[in-house]
């Protein structure tokens, strides 16, 4: 897999992951433990795309 590849893939993950945290904010019985996962797991993703960026 090219780092460019591998950087769509995680671009992919961190759109998915971001249209759940919105779904999930929305809803009446949001959890908010799963939220908080659910951020931290876009972030590590986040900082991943950051890092193969840089070099």
């Amino acid at each position: 897999m090219t780092i460019a590849s591998h950087l769509q893939e995680l671009r992919r993950k961190h759109e998915h992951l971001s249209e759940t945290v919105e779904r999930e904010q929305r809803s009446p019985g949001a959890d908010a433990m799963t939220i908080a996962t659910l951020k931290k797991q876009k972030l590590k993703l986040k900082e991943e795309m950051t890092r193969l960026q840089q070099g």
